[in-house]
């Protein structure tokens, strides 16, 4: 089959056509280029447009002066237009000297030819134009060729690609993933030899790139080029750990595999894939052999776990509020229901694992379980129950957290003479457990009278 030598200009946005319209009128051209030129190609939805130009930033910044116009990275070409609200990246042709940071060129050398721009991209899949004009397609790099072979193949040298910016190898393991491709052979060898740039991204842009690596199908792909190539033992070498380490009869793949399984498997956002890839990381330093059972055993693994997802969350740069969600997926990830539970043993497991979690410790157990390459029927079926049990109980409407309870700090200060501190907190968790346990008891008469009580046992007799 022939590559496609145009694409329909019906596909790409008014906004997008006149923006290249308005450069035209100027004297100047307008290519629409990268990654929305290729999801174009292959019948995905394109989220982002891309235009190169042959006016350099100031004279775009002069086209289009009855816009906002944002200098986004105007050193090295590149201005934001705004139509519609909606912001439309502008870059200027160019030809790129040495990387010396690994992430932006030295300098820059403002060019007229489309072909010596394309040359500078990362990968033949991103180095195609659409011409605005007529919908021909430009490829110099026969990247549509590599498209249909659903191949990932770098530009020219890869690892002179690689060189110029660190991050091209993550890209390289996130675009497998993402665009469910194969890695050419030569642009897979090149990553080892080209790691030491890669130690020089910083954190954050390896955070955004796993981010994006989570919304693939199976993210797994990704992880495993990242380990085959040694990128994650750079990043994250706490995963490399599982690898090899076989687990026990419940289990029919090792710690990595079941691992990559649960994050493929486990459907919703990012953050919560996030929690799924690391849900068992601490499984290797808990492994020990039981002569009980003959087999290993992980022994409050979910705690070890949780201990290391901290730093590791810090080091990648995820936010207070992503880490404090993914070390407590990790932390409670781990639950039996049998119907031996009563009331009280789910609203005391509510109350533990925090109503907020309570839907992403369903989606990851149900991850967990269907990754284990075993008969997860009844594990399915516990979930189902639990589920149900759960809805039961907040049905009744009991408190699982001191703002339901009928009292507060300012009745204990009122009622009791207590001062603001951290006894008010102390206090108000006991009632919170008493309630937990006895729905009842959560009347304001009957909690003043506990605390009085509470309050009275720790004080020491004068």
């Amino acid at each position: 089959m022939r590559p496609v030598t145009t694409i329909p200009l019906e596909l790409v946005p008014d906004s997008v056509k006149w923006l290249c319209r308005r450069l035209g009128e100027n004297g100047k051209r307008g290519w629409i280029v990268g990654g929305c030129v290729r999801d174009l190609l292959l019948g995905r939805a394109v989220s982002d447009w891309d235009v190169a130009t042959d006016a350099k930033p100031e004279e775009v910044q002069l086209i289009f002066r009855d816009k906002h116009v944002i200098p986004t990275g105007i050193q090295h070409g590149t201005v934001t237009v705004m139509i519609d609200k909606l912001p439309h990246e502008v870059t200027t042709l160019r030809g790129e000297g040495a990387y010396t940071d690994g992430r932006r060129p030295d300098s820059v050398e403002f060019t007229d030819d489309i072909t010596r721009d394309l040359a500078r991209r990362d990968f033949t899949m991103n180095a195609i134009a659409l011409d605005p004009n007529d919908g021909h397609v430009i490829d110099p790099f026969k990247g549509r060729e590599d498209l249909a072979a659903r191949l990932l193949r770098a530009v020219g040298d890869a690892r002179a690609r690689f060189n110029e910016d660190g991050l091209r190898v993550l890209r390289a393991a996130r675009f497998t993933a993402t665009l469910e491709v194969e890695l050419e052979s030569e642009t897979e060898r090149a990553i080892a030899p080209s790691l030491d740039t890669y130690k020089k991204v910083s954190q954050e842009r390896v955070r955004d790139e796993w981010m994006k690596t989570m919304k693939a199908k199976r993210p797994s792909r990704a992880f495993d080029v990242m380990r085959k190539t040694g990128i994650l033992e750079i990043t994250c070498p706490e995963l490399l750990q599982g690898v090899g380490m076989d687990q026990n009869k419940w289990h029919a793949y090792d710690v990595w595999k079941h691992g990559m399984e649960c994050m493929d498997a486990c459907h919703g956002d990012p953050v919560l894939r996030i929690a799924a890839l690391l849900h068992d990381v601490g499984k290797p330093k808990a492994r020990a052999f039981s002569d009980k059972t003959q087999d290993w055993t992980f022994y409050n693994h979910e705690r070890i776990g949780a201990e290391m997802a901290e730093p590791i969350l810090s080091r990648l740069r995820f936010s207070n509020e992503e880490r404090h969600r993914i070390v407590a997926l990790v932390r409670h990830h781990l639950f039996h229901y049998s119907d031996e539970w009563k009331d009280s043993t789910v609203r005391h497991w509510m109350r533990r694992v925090g109503v907020e979690h309570i839907e992403d410790l369903y989606a990851i157990n149900e991850a967990d379980v269907r990754s284990k390459g075993r008969d997860c029927e009844a594990d399915l079926a516990a979930l189902a129950a639990l589920k149900a049990h759960v809805e039961k109980v907040k049905a009744e409407g009991a408190a699982l957290a001191t703002r339901d309870l009928a009292i507060n700090g300012h009745d204990l200060m009122k009622e009791l003479g207590l001062k603001p501190g951290r006894v008010l907190g102390e206090i108000l968790n006991a009632l919170l457990e008493a309630v937990v346990d006895q729905p009842a008891l959560n009347e304001r008469q009957e909690l003043l009278t506990r605390a009085k009580k509470i309050i009275a046992d720790k004080t020491p007799p004068g």
